[in-house]
């Protein structure tokens, strides 16, 4: 039977703000726009939330700011600066300066000190500055600026979860992935809320696509509310398994947990950002709860084994390419149908409740659309399916910690092959060597088998050269992944 006792499992929504439940206020929240141990400190970076352009950078206080990515000057865009010695955003077009309260801090061009300081005091000298906080690893930026955005970013706390707070004594986590993904947040959140799904399309990862799929039912554990959401439980399917829910948090959380018998527990964080029209910013986690003999739980494939931070990047393409077409081409058609979704699609089974309540949510509590703050609209369909299959930019040029993996594999792809070629070289001068003493000694020396050594050089330059092409491979999950159901058996 499931139930909703696991409050340490469950997510936490910390402080927060009790407003008016009728209309969700899309630019009143706290979104996750990066990783901490993923950005670059020494240079800004171009974020984007709800439509709108920001610039992300670190001050000399250490402290990550958030502003619009534009120069009050001439407009032009802030993360196409720097970050001075002083701790100041550079505007690489005029060499304008800003401080880590937006203050303009240099204008070079004045006719003098008196004359710097009057139009640097203006108020359009100014950049827009978003409150930022930094929580769980994530940085996290308020959809609104200005002294009011301010003060009512204090009075709410960003939805986190339990277990990723207070004593982490018993949490076992390998960190954030993030990835930037072609299709829009609420097909994200109607995917991650559908776990029916998850041994059919991750066929081989998670689960068989032939003998997992069957009957369950989902059951409410916590009612709708306008600011946060609702959660499901799942009838349990295997003997271990106490209780298992997934549990929705607006704007940006989804939190799946799964409690076992033996007081272990299985968390998915999951966020997803809404960044442009037909994209989103994800962010995911697994957090494994030690049981109470102090042993950690079986996790999700083999994202829960230890492993540097870079390879659990890489390897999460494996994870999400499996829904990437899906969900790509699934938002085109809905929109196309030009229909309410809970008209344009047929769902008969229990399976199904959640997605249903979601998007009940999503258009009776949260306007059915998502206001962007630019006019952008839905992008069409991407004819090269390939495209959608695209990491570089989705995730490793955005990505200090991955950049720095790449170098490392790229010396080591030259090292190997190098060595290789030495190795192999090594291998024939001895050979010759060989022949050459052996037919000295003898008039006629017939054939000559290669010494031990001879062939031991030649496997290792084997060994070397595999080696090479083996981190060749590996290379290419840094641009490239792609994935096909039809060959996946």
């Amino acid at each position: 039977m499931v139930t909703d006792r696991v409050p340490d499992r469950q997510p936490q929504a910390i402080d927060r703000l009790k407003i008016d439940d009728s209309s969700f206020q899309w630019t009143k929240q706290w979104y996750p726009v990066a990783v901490i141990e993923s950005l670059d400190t020494t240079r800004p970076h171009s974020v984007l939330l709800l439509g709108k352009s920001l610039v992300l950078w670190r001050d000399d206080s250490e402290t990550w700011r958030c502003f619009e990515d534009t120069c009050p000057h001439r407009l032009a865009p802030l993360s196409e600066g720097r970050v001075e010695k002083d701790g100041t955003l550079l505007c690489a077009y005029h060499a304008w300066r800003f401080d880590g309260e937006g203050t303009c801090a240099r204008i070079p061009q004045a006719k003098d000190a008196k004359a710097e300081a009057k139009h640097r005091n203006h108020s359009k000298a100014c950049a827009i500055v978003y409150p930022t906080q930094v929580r769980q690893g994530l940085v996290w930026v308020w959809a609104e600026s200005g002294e009011e955005a301010l003060e009512e970013s204090k009075m709410r706390s960003p939805a986190l979860v339990a277990a990723l707070e207070g004593d982490r004594s018993k949490a076992v986590a390998n960190g954030w992935t993030f990835r930037d993904l072609p299709y829009g947040w609420d097909f994200f959140m109607e995917n991650v809320a559908d776990p029916a799904h998850v041994p059919v399309a991750h066929h081989g990862l998670v689960g068989n696509r032939y003998t997992d799929p069957k009957f369950y039912d989902m059951i409410r554990l916590r009612e709708m509310t306008t600011q946060n959401g609702f959660s499901y439980g799942i009838t349990p399917t295997a003997a271990i398994v106490e209780n298992a829910q997934h549990d929705f948090h607006p704007p940006a959380l989804m939190h799946i947990s799964t409690a076992f018998k033996s007081g272990g527990a299985l968390n998915l964080v999951l966020y997803a950002t809404p960044t442009k029209p037909g994209w989103c910013r994800h962010f995911g986690q697994q957090v494994l709860l030690k049981d109470n003999e102090g042993k950690v739980p079986k996790g999700l494939a083999f994202f829960s084994l230890p492993q540097p931070s870079w390879l659990l990047h890489v390897l999460a393409s494996l994870f999400l390419h499996q829904d990437m077409v899906f969900l790509h081409f699934q938002e085109k058609i809905v929109a196309n149908r030009q229909n309410r979704w809970l008209e344009a699609v047929y769902t008969p089974n229990p399976q199904d409740k959640m997605t249903i309540a979601f998007r009940q949510w999503f258009e009776t509590r949260a306007g059915g659309n998502i206001p962007w703050f630019s006019s952008a609209t839905l992008p069409p369909a991407e004819p090269k399916k390939a495209e959608l299959f695209d990491v570089w930019h989705t995730h490793t040029k955005n990505c200090v910690v991955c950049q720095r993996a790449l170098k490392r594999v790229n010396w080591a792809i030259r090292l190997a092959y190098a060595a290789a070629v030495l190795v192999f070289g090594l291998a024939l001068m001895v050979d010759a060597r060989t022949v050459a003493l052996h037919a000295a000694a003898m008039t006629n020396a017939g054939w000559l088998v290669p010494s031990v050594s001879v062939w031991a050089l030649f496997l290792a330059a084997l060994a070397l050269a595999a080696m090479g092409y083996g981190f060749t491979r590996l290379r290419t999950l840094f641009y490239r992944y792609e994935f096909d159901h039809s060959k996946n058996d």
